[in-house]
């Protein structure tokens, strides 16, 4: 084998485990490095402490004095925690983090240095604008950008740096970022969530979103994927032939957990909960070194913020005990992807989980009227949908008989369908006393009360509802939770918006009761909506014909699913809430499509590197190494030697065929390549690269396969993957 292949196993087969020490209690770690209330109530001023709350719970501005009393308190904790430098920390729509870092250093003029960090300095930055990604809002020339404090999550140390929570927003005032839109999505739903939850309870002020992500991904020695470019470069592997053996003895999946990644967990876990993060479970997934992690439901701003955060601790952690953290949604093909279930509801600040259902009619009422709405925004904007989970890597993954299909639908479990069943079946548009007490979910008595999911779990939906809460399955590993909340937070405002006009219209014109109003409009809803709801495999071909039938799309590709983000439809969605205007979601598709061709163009190139730069080659000199034996045959057995080295010659065919058709094959897809590069519109090229181009993939990568299991192992350059998947 390869020097540098046989190096990394040796290395990764060489591993000392690294000690660390875990009896720690959880409890007390937990925000240590936040400044949080706790922090704040010690170091702020009652007045300023007072300010900051009513900035984070009512949104209130905070005036410069105070931002000077806030940023004074701020430095004065962390640098008693051995801070050294502060940064705006923001969502650039890159999809990852950024930071710039400034000392707490200020040089009087008399030359002597003290530790500066005023208001101004919390409050706002100039980070270059031109050089992250922007859809043309901003040129090169025009390089000024803002970050402005964001106050609802707080502020934290990691490492060395004050790391200050920020939005990110162009000299011209469109947003840059992944947090801005998602901060107006969320005063949306609160306001029309709080509208519609008054019809219940008076007393309802505000309702929040939260969410509880699950994080899947894969541990893989750094070793082994430092000696494969492939997944050095596009973080997946785009050759390999499937083991032997992978995941089908399904031994994995809540297996004991492997002693190295044990250690790598117990890491994480002490420096998340350090940093707030709530984290709670862990676990083996389906695929050999496949892991999941999940925290504690939270405010979903700062779940985004968590994160995405945790993303990074991950990536930090992983460098000290020798491996690497991969969250591409398919790094390796023949085995399960990993996803990023994010997990929504709505909860009032009475303490009420808006998509709980109750215990008395009434309850649950307030219950459906929430849960209808929800999957009734699903159904008008199930484009729209689909399209926030739209990407390069998601594409390999949905539909992938191991994720959700790229068909949007709505799974609620048998229970509750008949529920709605006989909402929609009762035709006297009133409801009687009898049939309120009817409708009451009648959990007591089937299951336990303390089982929270009174619905079976359908892993092959999309968008399934789980007991007090939707699941929204098909966002990707390697995805911010920012773009498909903030959708997903719109199109329930824009519901609840129609669905307490309906209901008024009702009660104002028509003299009707609250509660029959209510359920007339529930009722139509529950008709209207119908489509969207599946409750059974959405792997199966007859799922797809179903849905066509039903109207459903299904983009099976990110341009063609992105189309979506900039109809009429959406536009006017998005401008109507005041979440962004049409010139901030033309950029977001524009930065969404170049995305995608840049990330196509690289496995491209990558992959015809690594074809003709060391599968080729390699094969060569294997050949050789045959022919010579097929020479050496000859001359002993002279005319019977085509009898004796008969497969010896049909391998030596075998190579060539292979090696003629990975050449041709990587020639046309170069040619594809240079075509789509001539074009200028980004949707134009996006399709060229997704039609024309992408598709080679696939007929490279088999001819290499073969050719793995025909040359000589000792010669194979690539580690293989029974080795990335199970050296531990």
């Amino acid at each position: 084998m390869s020097k540098l292949r046989f190096q990394a196993l040796f290395d990764a087969q060489n591993r000392k485990p690294v000690s660390l020490e875990d009896n720690l209690n959880r409890s007390q770690l937990f925000g240590e490095n936040v400044f949080n209330k706790k922090s704040m109530r010690q170091y702020m001023t009652p007045e300023a402490f007072e300010s900051v709350m009513n900035a984070m719970e009512f949104g209130h501005k905070i005036d410069r004095k105070t931002a000077d009393q806030v940023a004074s308190a701020m430095k004065s904790w962390a640098l008693k925690k051995g801070a050294t430098h502060y940064t705006h920390w923001f969502q650039p729509l890159t999809g990852s983090t950024a930071e710039k870092h400034d000392a707490f250093l200020e040089v009087l003029p008399n030359g002597e240095a003290l530790e500066k960090f005023d208001g101004a300095q919390l409050v706002q930055q100039e980070p270059d604008a031109s050089s992250f990604p922007n859809g043309g809002i901003r040129n090169t020339f025009e390089a000024r950008g803002y970050t402005a404090w964001d106050p609802t999550s707080p502020a934290f140390i990691y490492g060395t740096a004050l790391c200050i929570p920020t939005i990110f927003v162009a000299y011209t005032g469109e947003a840059l970022d992944n947090k801005t839109p998602l901060l107006k999505s969320l005063q949306a739903v609160d306001e029309a969530a709080t509208n519609v939850a008054k019809y219940f309870d008076k007393n309802v002020s505000k309702v929040i979103a939260t969410l509880g992500w699950e994080q899947e991904y894969f541990l893989v020695d750094s070793a082994l994927v430092n000696s494969r470019p492939d997944i050095l470069l596009t973080g997946r592997a785009l050759l390999g032939h499937s083991p032997a053996k992978g995941q089908q003895l399904d031994d994995h999946y809540f297996g004991s957990i492997p002693s190295r990644a044990m250690n790598f967990m117990r890491e994480l876990e002490l420096e998340s909960l350090k940093l707030g993060i709530p984290v709670k479970t862990r676990h083996n997934e389906v695929a050999p070194n496949q892991f999941e992690l999940a925290p504690i439901f939270e405010e979903a701003n700062l779940a985004v913020d968590h994160n995405s955060l945790i993303m990074d601790v991950m990536g930090k952690v992983a460098e000290k005990h020798n491996f690497k953290v991969l969250f591409h949604e398919k790094p390796f093909a023949g085995i399960n992807g990993s996803g990023k279930h994010n997990n929504w509801s709505l909860a009032t600040n009475t303490g009420v989980n808006l998509l709980s259902p109750g215990k008395t009619p009434m309850k649950n009422l307030q219950f459906l009227t929430f849960f209808i709405n929800t999957i009734k925004a699903v159904h008008d904007y199930e484009e729209l949908v689909r399209a926030s989970i739209a990407s390069a890597g998601n594409d390999h993954r949905l539909g992938a008989n191991e994720a959700p299909p790229a068909i949007i639908s709505v799974f609620i479990g048998k229970q509750l369908s008949d529920v709605l069943d006989e909402l929609e079946n009762i035709t006297n548009g009133k409801l009687s006393p009898e049939e309120k007490t009817e409708l009451k979910l009648n959990v007591v008595g089937k299951i336990p009360e303390i089982l929270l999911d009174n619905t079976d779990r359908n892993r092959t939906s999309p968008f399934a509802f789980t007991g007090n809460k939707f699941e929204f399955r098909a966002v990707g590993s390697s995805a911010n939770c920012a773009p498909p909340m903030m959708i997903l937070n719109a199109i329930v405002t824009k519901q609840l918006i129609e669905f307490k006009t309906a209901v008024d219209k009702l009660i104002d014109e028509k003299d009707m009761k609250k509660d029959d109003a209510i359920f007339n409009v529930l009722r139509e809803y529950v008709k209207l909506s119908k489509k969207i709801r599946f409750e059974g495999d959405g792997y199966s071909q007859a799922w797809e014909k179903e849905a066509e039938k039903r109207g459903l799309s299904n983009h099976k590709t990110t341009p063609q699913a992105l189309q979506a983000k900039v109809s009429k439809k959406a536009i006017q969605l998005f401008e109507e809430l005041n979440i962004m205007n049409k010139v901030e979601v033309e950029a977001r598709h524009e930065i969404e499509l170049d995305e995608y061709t840049l990330k196509i163009q690289i496995e491209s190139r990558v992959l015809g590197d690594i074809a003709r730069n060391h599968i080729i080659p390699t094969a060569v000199r294997y050949q050789n190494t045959l022919i010579k034996n097929v020479e050496g045959l000859k001359n002993i057995f002279g005319k019977e030697f085509e009898n004796i080295a008969k497969e010896q010659l049909i391998l030596v065919k075998d190579i060539s065929e292979h090696i003629s058709k990975i050449n041709a094959k990587i020639t046309a897809m170069v040619d594809e390549r240079k075509k789509a590069n001539k074009l200028e519109h980004a949707e134009e090229k996006a399709f060229a690269y997704c039609n024309k181009v992408r598709p080679y993939f696939d007929e490279i990568r088999y001819h290499c396969d073969k050719l793995e299991v025909l040359v000589d192992d000792e010669l194979w350059p690539m580690t293989k993957y029974r080795e990335l998947l199970f050296t531990r």
